[in-house]
């Protein structure tokens, strides 16, 4: 496993990484990871991504599973709107998701299609979706995890 890009390792990023796993564990009442700091996330076997809450939302963090199964460089994640993790057929659905859980909190059992950095498409099944809530209860962007995916489709 490659250790944690220098760009994870600052003090406002690890506090923002920290704020994934500390938000799913109190939407959730499970835990992420082995904790919640940025090399567990990093590590862990689970795609874990995160956006931030611009307009068009970035990602600001992908693990190391994340892109392997989106099939594309840390650089080029942290630079990537997250809509364009799904085909443009699909980002309705995609959409619709997110707006549930900015008014519910989190989103379990989401299953969708999404599609690689090379055009591969894939169907996630069994994901979760939360709000990244920080200690004002001032939302910080939005998170999604899952484990499982089948290819292609």
């Amino acid at each position: 496993m490659s250790p944690l890009p220098p760009v994870f390792a600052t003090r406002a990023m690890r506090a923002r990484i920290a704020l994934i796993g500390a938000s799913y564990r109190r939407l959730t009442g499970r835990q992420l990871a082995d904790d919640d700091s940025a090399e567990s996330l990093w590590t862990a076997p689970r795609v874990i991504v995160a956006h931030d809450t611009a307009a068009d939302p970035i990602f600001f963090f992908g693990n190391h599973a994340a892109l392997l199964c989106f099939g594309t460089t840390l650089d080029a994640l942290l630079a990537m709107p997250s809509r364009l993790s799904a085909e443009p057929g699909l980002r309705e659905a995609r959409q619709a998701a997110l707006d549930r859980v900015a008014r519910d909190g989190f989103v379990d059992g989401y299953v969708g299609v999404r599609v690689s950095a090379t055009g591969r498409r894939f169907r996630i099944e069994g994901a979760t979706i939360w709000n990244l809530v920080d200690s004002n209860s001032a939302v910080q962007g939005q998170a999604a995890t899952f484990e499982r995916w089948s290819e292609p489709i």
